[in-house]
């Protein structure tokens, strides 16, 4: 699929501009900035330590943790006007629930509850700007957000190990004048014959498929490349979420905040989908360690690479899209 007839110019099989920022807030446990082209969400995690009065009800041996989200938008978020808040209204809307619900389905899938305690881990996810593919962004980045605050929860004793099999990000595509499309817009949304949304964990494994024809139902054989075509997609955008916690980790680890120019470095990379090899990895965490000590310790190494022989860099890896602090797992 190398058509390029959509209006951004995108391939058919090809996926927005994406960028995942972590810890992008200061005040949540863990937090994310996700973009999807124009569609923007930021998604925090917080900790209740307490579970949901459902559960109480239920016999002590079933008590487990719990992992669930809220979605909302913004009022102007969508660029129709704007939209007054669900909470002025009284009562959230049928949609929201939809998604909100959807949105914890794909995180419990694969994360393991009884190694949580008795707590309950919130993903709130806010759409900023909304341009098509609200709920699959939200899902995409709410896991990042939610892998970080995992991990910090291990650190700071929490919980023992990692509590979570494996990753987990969504999708849209759609049948647009018969032609397969991954990660619709808005207008290719309005416009499409048949439009889904796929979650996928990283094993190939579906969360949840939601296909709909709006006039012109869709044959087996569509539906079966519509959802390779949202696998190739997905796998894209694991790749994506593994850079985007390595790099949240990092700062954590090192007790480091990117400056405002790193983390638009970061951005810029993860949304270009560089591959950071284990090798620029390595030299990029020791960058990030170097300034933890200071400048002296950071002149001091310098002059001892200065010495060693120096090694020909790979011409296929450009400095100038190098991510900070990269973490290896």
């Amino acid at each position: 699929m190398t058509n390029t007839s959509r209006k951004d110019g995108r391939a058919t099989d090809q996926l927005r501009e994406i960028a995942i920022t972590p810890n992008y807030l200061e005040q949540p446990y863990s937090s994310v900035l996700v973009e999807f082209g124009l569609t923007k969400v930021v998604c925090a995690v917080s900790i209740e330590e307490a579970l949901p009065r459902w559960m109480m009800n239920e016999p002590k041996e079933f008590w487990r943790g719990w992992v669930t989200s809220e979605y909302s938008m913004l009022p102007f978020s969508s660029g129709q006007g704007r939209m007054q808040r669900e909470s002025a209204r009284g009562r959230q809307g049928g949609r929201t629930l939809e998604i909100q619900r959807l949105i914890g389905r794909s995180f419990r899938s694969v994360v393991r509850l009884d190694r949580l305690g008795q707590r309950t881990l919130w993903v709130d996810c806010d759409v900023l700007q909304a341009d098509g593919g609200t709920r699959t962004a939200s899902i995409t980045g709410g896991f990042v957000a939610l892998a970080v605050a995992l991990e910090k929860m291990a650190r700071d004793g929490k919980i023992d190990g990692r509590p979570w099999s494996e990753y987990v990000a969504a999708v849209s595509v759609g049948l647009i004048d018969g032609e397969p499309m991954l990660d619709l817009t808005y207008d290719e949304d309005y416009r499409a014959d048949t439009d889904m949304n796929i979650v996928m964990t990283e094993s190939g494994r579906f969360v949840e498929v939601q296909g709909t024809a709006e006039e012109q139902p869709f044959s087996h054989d569509e539906l079966d490349t519509l959802l390779a075509l949202g696998q190739k997609g997905i796998a894209e955008l694991i790749e994506l979420q593994k850079e985007a916690v390595r790099i949240g980790l990092d700062e954590l680890w090192l007790g480091l905040r990117l400056s405002s120019v790193s983390r638009e470095h970061n951005r810029k990379c993860l949304g270009s989908r560089s591959r950071t090899s284990r090798k620029v990895a390595r030299r990029s965490r020791e960058a990030a360690t170097a300034a933890s000590l200071g400048r002296k310790a950071q002149e001091q190494r310098h002059k001892k690479q200065s010495r060693a022989p120096k090694v020909q860099q790979n011409e296929s890896y450009s400095p100038a899209c190098r991510p900070f602090g990269a973490w290896i797992i």
